[in-house]
């Protein structure tokens, strides 16, 4: 995949590019990135890319001339065009798994007041992080690409991925590693009992308790099977199922205290 950041401030993304997996999936050749700065692109004798808004009122809005001929010069037939924009669809991990599948992204980032409404001509979509206000595009993309090419096949391991939260509509459930006992909090036992049937019931029962209590809009998008109602039952209930018994009786060798 190819990245494209059309931007007034390149330099923001210098730390983003060198450090953690987005450097590792760079130097594996899984992403790269193109940082064009808008500015290089400007007719304007003061070298201006923004103006007053026509009409009157706050800010500076950024001209559609050097914008769009930034776009030009790297727009290709398979590239989508994105605009950050508080108008736009509202990122999430659907969308996120949709664009790791695209061979070349582009990116507007906004700035000062807003831009020239005359660029949302020239884009395939719309994009925002959520309803706030940030100074600029530049850390919204930052997010997006994170989270895109995070995705991406080869880029982390697959199987952890597909436990991540959002995945399935539900929250991850928790996870722990050791010391056993930290200022009295400890592991829960059916993580040592070495019974991985058990493990994953209980896995998906904090799941499930988790996205209800936290995340309830999600929850209600989430469709309950048999085996989940009887785990929330359990749970609501304050039983302790037979599984669950079993598991620990049988898995006592493998506690670690």
């Amino acid at each position: 995949m190819k990245i494209t950041i059309l931007t007034l401030f390149p330099e923001m993304f210098t730390s983003f590019l060198e450090n953690s997996i987005i450097k590792r999936a760079i130097a594996k050749n899984l992403v790269s990135f193109e940082l064009i700065n808008i500015r290089d692109f400007t007719l304007d004798k003061h070298h201006r890319v923004d103006n007053p808004p026509v009409g009157g009122g706050a800010g500076l809005i950024m001209m559609c001339q050097p914008v769009l001929d930034a776009l030009n010069s790297v727009k290709t037939e398979s590239a989508k065009v994105l605009l950050t924009s508080p108008r736009g669809t509202t990122f999430n991990q659907k969308k996120a798994l949709e664009l790791s599948k695209e061979e070349h992204l582009i990116f507007i980032a906004g700035h000062y007041e807003g831009i020239d409404e005359r660029v949302n001509n020239y884009v395939d979509e719309l994009v925002s992080l959520g309803d706030f206000i940030l100074t600029g595009g530049e850390t919204a993309i930052m997010v997006m690409s994170d989270s895109i090419i995070r995705l991406i096949n080869g880029v982390i391991n697959e199987d952890s991925i597909k436990e991540e939260s959002f995945s399935s509509n539900l929250l991850e459930y928790p996870q722990y590693t050791l010391p056993y006992d930290y200022q009295g909090h400890t592991i829960p036992d059916i993580l040592f009992s070495g019974n991985h049937q058990a493990i994953e019931k209980w896995r998906q029962k904090q799941s499930l308790v988790l996205t209800r209590q936290y995340r309830p809009d999600l929850f209600e998008k989430y469709s309950l099977s048999k085996g989940d109602k009887k785990l929330l039952e359990e749970y609501d209930n304050n039983i302790e199922p037979s599984w669950e018994t079993k598991a620990l009786e049988k898995g006592k060798k493998f506690l670690k205290k």
